[in-house]
């Protein structure tokens, strides 16, 4: 067996995960809700779950956990008085659109608000430590009681950016662990330093270790989280003594004609709209374009780019879907070799020109897309409205035989005239 290598983005160096069986704990940043979700932020979802399958083929006891943020100043900006009852809509949208790519469920999806007690005991001890304080019930990290502080996003200590700017905090870089309760903020805990809620990053360091452990294999997010959020999270946790995390995976930004996608700047498409539009295939073909670490183009062109090679692993599967098998360890190789979801994707296409169709369908359910090598009949209206067209194709009526054809499209099917007849294939 190959051993598993990924591409840790704190070292800057490829990382081997330990042999099957050995555990693989996993922890993706999941989503602040107070929308849908746009398809940028279904990518570290998708590698998540992507990776998740093929490590389990591979024999590994894999767990993963992917939070929801749900408590958080965006949250109160966006329903002011009201962001309990947007955030619990906004997680229900999160998991229902989610759900339309077909990949399944992490294993643990905590909330942040669940986990409050918990965030209060670990600020408590950096407190307790000297590695916090509290100012008018607002309680603060203490960034210079943290030597390696910026080593994961390749900053100098002495010259990290200001964060949240605030004259109390004892250094500019200090960043908050608890926040007290302001007006117009519905939701409050309480907590030994007043009435408040937790911070960002404590959250997520907390989340991950209730359900990981004080060190686990693998931390995944997407290339923003880098700073502050990431950095913030390994300087508290390792401030508590905990390892943490081995590998950082930060999956690169998905942009539109060159600009990252971002709800602060507009430019989003939400992931329903992507997959009511155009499919949840063509979805995930398109997210498999690019390797994890590089950033990718959303725009039509590049999704009817992936949209016609979905239509082209539906077409070698019109006959009888036999086929042969090609050499496994040749998707293996790419793939355990940092994940490289472009080149594993090329393997496919080659064993497909080849006709190695049953390695080619086994290598597409990796990445839960088996349904492009499922034979799907045509509804009986359809099969009918092809029927008429060929007919009036005979009888050389072309206008009508056109109409049909639109007809038939606008239903999600193409019909083609082979030798002999028709072919209907979803669209």
């Amino acid at each position: 067996m190959i051993a598993m290598r990924l591409y840790n983005t704190l070292t800057r160096r490829i990382d081997e995960l330990p042999p099957p069986p050995g555990p693989i704990r996993m922890y993706f940043c999941g989503p602040t809700v107070y929308q849908r979700i746009h398809v940028g932020n279904a990518r570290p979802f998708a590698l998540s779950m992507w990776l998740r399958r093929w490590l389990r083929g591979r024999g590994y006891d894999v767990k993963l956990v992917e939070n929801v943020t749900d408590v958080n100043d965006r949250i109160y900006e966006a329903a002011p008085g009201a962001s309990a009852e947007l955030a619990a809509r906004a997680a229900q949208w999160y998991r229902e659109d989610t759900d339309l790519l077909g990949l399944g469920r992490p294993d643990v999806e905590p909330l942040a608000t669940e986990s409050v007690p918990a965030i209060v005991a670990a600020i408590e001890e950096l407190v307790g430590r000297g590695l916090a304080y509290e100012v008018d019930g607002d309680v603060y990290f203490r960034v210079a009681r943290a030597p390696a502080y910026g080593e994961l996003s390749r900053q100098r200590p002495d010259q990290v950016e200001e964060q949240e700017p605030n004259p109390r905090k004892e250094d500019p870089r200090d960043f908050a662990l608890w926040k007290a309760n302001k007006p117009g903020e519905d939701t409050a805990w309480d907590s030994p330093w007043g009435r408040g809620r937790p911070g960002w990053h404590i959250e997520c360091s907390v989340m991950a270790e209730r359900h990981l452990g004080p060190v686990f294999e693998i931390h995944g997010g997407g290339l923003d989280l880098v700073f502050p959020h990431h950095e913030n999270e390994l300087a508290q946790s390792r401030a508590l003594g905990h390892e943490f995390a081995r590998i950082w995976m930060h999956n690169g930004m998905l942009r539109t004609v060159g600009e990252k996608m971002s709800k602060s700047v507009g430019n989003i498409v939400t992931l329903r709209e992507a997959v009511e539009r155009w499919g949840r295939e063509t979805v995930l073909l398109f997210l498999l374009t690019a390797h994890w670490r590089s950033p990718i183009d959303l725009s039509d062109e590049t999704l009817e780019a992936a949209r016609a090679q979905a239509q082209t692993f539906r077409d070698a599967f019109l006959g009888d879907g036999a086929g042969g098998e090609a050499d496994w360890k040749e998707l293996v190789r790419v793939l355990e070799d940092d994940f490289n979801t472009a080149e594993a994707l090329a393997v496919l296409h080659r064993w497909r020109a080849a006709g190695a169709l049953g390695s080619v369908r086994r290598g597409l359910e990796v990445f839960g897309l088996g349904s492009l090598a499922d034979r799907i009949e045509a509804p009986a209206d359809v099969a009918d409205l092809a029927a008429r067209r060929a007919e009036a194709r005979a009888a050389g009526d072309y206008s009508e035989s056109d109409r049909l054809r639109d007809e038939i499209a606008a239903l999600g099917w193409e019909v083609r005239d082979v030798a002999g007849g028709f072919q209907l294939v979803p669209r």
